[in-house]
């Protein structure tokens, strides 16, 4: 089997994984994702929170905030600001006044409202936690804008977040969290300019828990993954490894919901692919697509149909294609799924030889087992996830 890009995969995850836009630099992970709001304008004085804290005074999104947690309290000082559906506020000003860059990425996803306030520190002693509530079209769209911002360029470097136990799906890095639950997206970041970077490192990973805990447990809304995240193999996966697509794939339009799975055993990496349809003929549809790109050859004996997609690493994530190596990818469809195991292109971009990158016989091993696994049914959130081993790859030798 010949080589597939893997970058090509991580595009649909990192660019296609708009909804109505496909190769657009701002959609891409990055290794610091922006920050949510702008720094809060004051520091709170010491016993800003003796009142209680300050009033929500957001009819629709009150319930999902408390006033009070674990010594800091809505500001009593500040105010509440909505934007877009039932908002005071427009749904254009929310990219000057809310968000730090990449508004239209947010708005490809299906933005509808937006809530953005901050709590204070009642002991005065200058911290204080930067919130934007986020309301998405659908929680696929939602999930889709969380992976974005959760998932940086490489998803087992030094920058990766940590999985936080809050709400459906939350993670937490230094200053910042998320936090996902149905159409909604919380993000929140810390802010103290009177700590050092340890100090900072210290508190706000303790309120940034508490607050996104409270968040999660509070916001309305399923807490299942999309049928095509939840159908993807468990084991090895690395945390917070997910990349959600509601739409477009691969530089291909209306081809999802797909999500991309990471994955990593000792210092063998590789990637799953999991695309649900409603019926077969839809993931005929999506099949096609995808191995109509050049380079593509057929493979018997996999499911109904099976194929490896040959697509240069792009260069600077630019999306531009870069002479050189290529990433080696299997896809296979049975029935309304395809399911696809490929190399990690980081390993493949940074090593001299082949170690670390997945063998013609352990892609198909895996994708045997894929198969093997009881097909998800999209829409469903009783769907099991797949049970294949997903062990790392146990040799390197070219496709």
């Amino acid at each position: 089997m010949s080589k597939a890009s893997l970058s090509t995969l991580f595009l649909f995850a990192a660019v296609t994984v708009t909804a109505t836009v496909v190769g657009c630099k701002e959609d891409k992970p990055k290794e610091t994702p922006p920050p949510p709001p702008p720094p809060a304008a004051s520091v709170a004085k010491a016993g800003a929170c003796s009142s209680g804290g300050g009033e929500l005074t957001d009819p629709v999104s009150a319930p999902f905030f408390p006033k009070t947690v674990a010594g800091y309290c809505v500001d009593p000082q500040g105010e509440v600001k909505t934007y877009g559906e039932k908002g005071k506020l427009s749904m254009d000003e929310v990219c000057t006044t809310a968000f730090d860059g990449e508004c239209e990425v947010y708005k490809r996803f299906g933005l509808k409202r937006v809530v953005s306030l901050h709590y204070v520190d009642g002991s005065g002693k200058g911290g204080s936690v930067e919130v934007n509530l986020s309301q998405f079209a659908d929680p696929a769209s939602a999930y889709g804008m969380y992976t974005l911002r959760v998932v940086p360029a490489d998803p087992v470097g030094e920058s990766s977040p940590r999985v936080l136990d809050a709400g459906a799906a939350a993670a937490s890095g230094t200053g910042r969290a998320y936090v996902w639950r149905g159409p909604y997206v919380a993000e929140l970041q810390y802010i103290n300019e009177q700590e050092s970077p340890a100090e900072l490192a210290k508190s706000s990973d303790a309120i940034l828990s508490a607050v996104a805990k409270e968040i999660g447990d509070r916001l309305p809304g399923p807490k299942e993954l999309p049928t095509a995240a939840k159908a993807l193999p468990t084991a090895h996966r690395v945390p917070n490894g997910i990349l959600f697509s509601p739409k477009d794939v691969l530089g291909a339009t209306n081809v999802g919901p797909a999500a991309m799975g990471f994955y990593k055993d000792g210092d063998k990496r590789w990637r799953v692919l999991s695309i649900v349809k409603d019926d077969a003929d839809q993931a005929k549809d999506a099949f096609k697509t995808l191995k109509s790109k050049p380079g593509t050859l057929p493979i018997s004996g996999f499911g109904d149909e099976g194929a490896h997609i040959a697509v240069p690493i792009s260069e600077g994530g630019g999306g531009k294609a870069a002479a050189g190596p290529k990433v080696e990818f299997f896809i296979a469809r049975k029935g309304n799924v395809v399911w696809g195991v490929g190399d990690e292109e980081y390993v493949v971009r940074e090593s001299k030889d082949d170690k670390g990158r997945v063998s013609k016989e352990d892609a198909q091993t895996q994708m045997k087992a894929l198969l093997a696994a009881p097909a998800p049914t999209a829409g469903s959130s009783s769907a099991s996830p797949a049970t294949p081993s997903s062990a790392a790859p146990a040799s390197s030798s070219k496709k």
